[in-house]
């Protein structure tokens, strides 16, 4: 038993806990399945054909319209990620409202690949950027999201989510891939 606590003491030792680390990756999301994609279309018509018209829907604030020369482009890959998980979060959120149960039904399957997304993200941040501070444009963007989320009603901000689901998953998608698409 001795040798064996020795052996292993020894062999920690040998292998760093840092090389034992979980890597990074995004790459499933690169180019999501045909089956996610149509759950999301079909998500969103439903949402724009049954309950749209219920609640207030109107926003001042326009959260998914920025400049083209601002879109992810000039974000480093830790503030994509981190522009990503936060917009994954206002989704993740948003579709977690009360909802009738046709529609709670329809909005599964996209709910469950958010929410997946997220998780995968946050591991990305914590591995590859733990410490990261957020650009000043990112900051701009964190801090509309969050403005939004205060002054907004909630019908607006759950039809700005789900309206603008293709937008997010594209960010997560350009995220995934590290490059600088828009």
């Amino acid at each position: 038993l001795l040798i064996v606590l020795l052996l292993g003491a020894g062999l920690g030792d040998a292998f760093p806990s840092d090389a034992l680390k979980k890597s990074c990756s995004l790459s499933k999301y690169q180019f999501l399945a045909p089956r996610e994609l149509k759950a999301v279309q079909k998500m969103q018509q439903q949402f724009e054909e049954d309950i749209m018209l219920l609640a207030d829907r109107e926003c001042r604030t326009l959260l998914f319209h920025r400049r083209k020369s601002l879109a992810t482009a000039e974000l480093s890959v830790p503030d994509r990620l981190m522009l990503v998980e936060a917009e994954l979060d206002f989704a993740i959120t948003m579709l977690g409202l009360p909802a009738p149960s046709s529609f709670a039904e329809t909005r599964q399957r996209p709910l469950d690949l958010l929410t997946d997304a997220r998780e995968d993200v946050r591991d990305c941040m914590a591995i590859e950027a733990p410490s990261h501070q957020p650009s000043r444009k990112l900051r701009h963007q964190l801090q509309k999201l969050e403005t939004a989320r205060k002054t907004e009603t909630t019908g607006c901000l759950e039809a700005t989510a789900i309206l603008h689901l293709f937008q997010i998953l594209n960010n997560l998608q350009c995220a995934a891939r590290g490059d600088q698409c828009t």
